[in-house]
């Protein structure tokens, strides 16, 4: 099966065009979402955590102590790579999963905002980026999350650059708010339904 990469910088809309694709009845892997679930539900990695931040990563409940974590993690990039490579592994097999159970579709989209970061790109047989102007990515991020400029600009320093990004992709759409999003996510389907094909 065809597997497509979507990713985006912060406030590009990557969400918004996987949500296009769903429609045209494509499954879509959420991998951040995918992320949090497996933290709380795969045994393997639970246990891993558990290992490496201590049994106070996790409540009585079972649920993830997020602030124990994030104390850790936030201001240490090496204990953040350690956190990412336990739950990168976990998220590569909830994939599978996905994959083994979209039998009958011709291709899957893996959406993550660190695709290429992350080197989960290399398993995708195509990579597509959606890309604003980042006056407009800023925009959106600060009414949709109610966050300061300054907060937005953290969060974007703490991505690769979207140009980087835009040299390793196959496939583009912008979403800038002038061109039409939609034709752009129909024309894309129908040359991966054709890609699909000759698989």
């Amino acid at each position: 099966m065809l597997k497509i990469g979507l990713t985006g910088n912060i406030g590009s809309g990557k969400t918004t065009v996987a949500k296009v694709f769903e429609l045209l009845g494509i499954p879509v892997f959420y991998a951040d979402d995918e992320a949090k679930k497996v933290m709380v539900t795969d045994a393997i990695l639970i246990d891993a955590i558990k290992q490496a931040f201590g049994q106070k990563s996790y409540f009585a409940d079972g649920s993830l102590n997020r602030k124990h974590i994030a104390a850790i993690v936030f201001n240490n990039p090496t204990e953040l790579e350690k956190l990412n490579a336990l739950v990168h592994p976990a998220v590569f097999r909830a994939f599978d999963k996905l994959e083994a159970n979209a039998k009958g579709a011709p291709y899957i989209i893996r959406e993550a905002a660190i695709l290429f970061e992350s080197g989960s790109y290399k398993t995708c047989d195509r990579t597509l980026i959606v890309t604003a102007p980042l006056e407009k990515r800023m925009a959106r991020v600060v009414e949709r999350d109610g966050i300061s400029q300054t907060e937005v600009q953290k969060r974007e320093a703490r991505q690769m650059p979207e140009e980087e990004k835009k040299k390793l992709a196959d496939d583009i759409i912008i979403n800038d708010d002038i061109q039409l999003v939609i034709p752009q996510v129909v024309a894309l389907h129908s040359q991966y339904l054709s890609l699909a094909n000759t698989i």
